[in-house]
């Protein structure tokens, strides 16, 4: 069990970089895997992001591949996303979960656990 909340969201201008934090609570954080959604208005969930339990292995999307960084913190019980070279199509409420029981990194309905999610706006 874990309860997830996303920081760090705000207003950039294109080409900007901003830092998402999703702070988690719970004893057995490191038992999850972990990944970053986005959504934006009238479209479907995306997959942005995903860990591995140790953080060895990391996943992304081919859109944001080479501009966008997952890493986690197991001692902080924290996840971040580093997103730079920021583009208006990155608009979107991003939210990052938890996956205990899954195994597909790539798919939302394979996750366990959501947060409330955070906006991220990039102007042209």
């Amino acid at each position: 069990q874990v309860q997830l909340v996303e920081s760090g969201g705000g207003l950039v201008q294109a080409g900007g970089s901003l830092r998402l934090s999703c702070a988690a609570s719970g004893r057995t954080f490191s038992s999850y895997a972990m990944g970053w959604f986005r959504q934006a208005p009238g479209k479907e969930r995306e997959f942005v992001a995903a860990i591995r339990r140790s953080g060895i292995s990391t996943y992304y999307a081919d859109s944001v591949k080479g501009r966008f960084t997952i890493s986690r913190d197991n001692a902080k019980n924290t996840v971040y996303l580093q997103m730079n070279s920021l583009k208006p199509e990155d608009t979107a409420v991003y939210y990052c979960a938890a996956q205990y029981s899954g195994s597909y990194l790539y798919n939302w309905r394979e996750y366990d656990y959501w947060g409330q999610g955070t906006q991220v706006t990039v102007s042209s």
